[in-house]
């Protein structure tokens, strides 16, 4: 009997472990989904942008950008490891250099600050446009949601992400994956699908570009996790993570192919997408739809209050209220204007970091394998 309670126990400690493992690991799944999977992503419109408008090649495009979400993931967990950074400040400074990483510091702080305006003036979007709403409400939902969510900082932002993005993802899956295997579309004309068939390699660049923007903000959230997981489960957590996220890219390619040229003429091209399911399915994207704002919009201004925050001194909560508000007057522009102005400059500024990000950690990399390889060759002799 007593034997029988040992193995028990035992075996209860080694469950434990594998279920703590692999809730850490989700965890750090969720937040990278939840930073790259945003507005522009659910509706669609950065698929089409990115991907859709190379026809085939669009598939070796998506391809290439899962690849590179997974490894540049997991080697910012490795280098936030090492380096045992817990913000992204201390990533852009190991990575560029005390000048140029306040430079590249100032410029994402900058973006940060712009894309919660951006996040606002796209809730009130889709309050106007698809609610029949005043704009302005729209704006002071997000702008409550974001305030009430983060008051308690960096959980906060965990906590959020591992409550909304399963929520929005799986209401994503649904409708996409629906929209993909069952959803009968009649045959396009070949005469205007060839104008989505490019056979340079420009669609290279476009999945390059797509992933630099996009990890530039995932970077923001990902550094949050070195302090609560371990090396292993960080690395591993963030290459699921980006793994997960090509998926999704995936399967939004595909679903946006099969409905071209359609989904090419709208803004939202993913609410015609779930038109086509049923107007309950078009009004549960409109939720998706949101939940995608609110999750890239906590983010944003995560990142932000944390560095206004260590500027200024002053505390966390009142931090984030006064970069809300600050953050009030510019989302009344169009969100249209503001997302064409703002992302694809970013994106050159996300090469830059995800350049030195895969040289500094080759070269670490590299480094530590060649000294372990040394010292087991010294053990071999001295053996």
């Amino acid at each position: 009997m007593r034997l029988f309670w040992e193995t028990r126990n035992t075996y209860l400690i080694q469950a434990r472990k594998v279920v703590g493992t692999i809730r850490y690991r989700v965890m750090i799944v969720m937040g990278y989904l939840g930073a790259v999977v945003g507005a522009g992503f659910a509706s669609g419109q950065e698929i089409v942008q990115f991907f859709v408008h190379y026809g085939p090649n669009g598939l070796y495009a998506t391809a290439v950008a899962t690849s590179m979400f997974a490894a540049c993931g997991a080697r910012l967990l490795y280098l936030a490891h090492a380096q045992k950074a817990s913000n992204y400040q201390d990533i852009l400074k190991y990575l560029l250099g005390d000048r140029i990483g306040k430079l590249v510091d100032v410029l994402v702080a900058a973006f940060l600050f712009l894309g919660i305006s951006t996040m606002l003036s796209a809730s009130g979007a889709v309050c106007y446009e698809h609610l029949y709403l005043p704009k302005e409400l729209g704006i002071l939902v997000a702008y409550s949601a974001v305030v009430v969510l983060l008051m308690i900082g960096k959980k906060g932002l965990i906590y959020s992400y591992n409550l909304l993005v399963p929520v929005k993802l799986f209401l994503m899956l649904l409708i996409a994956g629906y929209a993909t295997f069952f959803i009968h579309h009649d045959p396009h004309d070949a005469r205007v699908l060839a104008a989505f068939h490019n056979e340079n390699w420009n669609w290279l660049i476009s999945a390059v570009l797509y992933v630099s923007y996009n990890f530039s903000l995932a970077m923001v959230v990902l550094t949050q996790y070195q302090s609560i997981t371990t090396r292993r489960n960080g690395i591993l957590g963030a290459a699921w993570g980006g793994l997960a996220v090509g998926g999704m890219v995936v399967l939004n390619y595909l679903v946006m192919q099969k409905f071209l040229p359609e989904v090419a003429h709208y803004q939202v091209p993913m609410l015609f997408v779930a038109g086509q399911v049923s107007l309950t399915a078009k009004h549960l994207y409109i939720v998706v739809l949101w939940l995608g704002i609110i999750t890239t919009a906590l983010a944003n201004a995560y990142g932000f209050t944390q560095r206004f925050a260590q500027f200024t001194g002053a505390s966390f909560p009142i931090c984030l209220i006064m970069c809300m508000t600050l953050a009030l007057p510019l989302s009344m522009q169009s969100f249209s204007m503001l997302v064409a102005t703002i992302y694809p400059i970013f994106g050159f500024i996300g090469v830059s970091i995800m350049l030195a990000l895969i040289y500094k950690t080759t070269k670490d990399i590299g480094r530590e394998v060649y000294y372990r390889l040394i010292r087991s060759l010294h053990s071999v002799w001295e053996a």
